[in-house]
């Protein structure tokens, strides 16, 4: 089981970037997966989540409207697009696989973890 979470760089503030989190090893549509992020110094946190099998999604209150998940099953691959960002916004953004269709942030739930990619919005 593989997770390999890319596209993270320097941006400024209002910019935009979307990761990506190819995954393998798995059957995709039998889970959920969740972008979590951990800025300097603070506890990782979640952001948001994507049932692959319909799709139902979770942000949390900081990102709504800012945010879109999205997957591409025939690329087994769940996108982040992130639009005016902020400095807030910086941290090491990891992507997470649980084994189910429960739409969830909680860490403890989830299976697999890729490495993360780190994210820095700053002028």
């Amino acid at each position: 089981v593989q997770l390999q979470a890319s596209g993270g760089g320097l941006v400024q503030p209002g910019g935009s970037l979307r990761l990506s989190c190819a995954t393998s090893g798995f059957v995709l549509e039998n889970y959920a997966i969740g972008w979590f992020r951990q800025a300097p110094g603070k506890e990782r946190e979640g952001v948001v989540c994507i049932d692959i099998s319909d799709g139902d999604t979770y942000y949390v209150e900081s990102v709504k409207g800012r945010f879109a998940i999205s997957r591409d099953n025939t690329k087994n691959t769940v996108y982040l697009q992130m639009n005016s960002l902020k400095p807030e916004d910086t941290g090491v953004y990891y992507c997470a696989a649980e084994n189910s269709t429960y739409v969830t942030m909680l860490e403890d739930e989830y299976d697999y973890w890729g490495q993360g990619t780190l994210v820095t919005v700053s002028s």
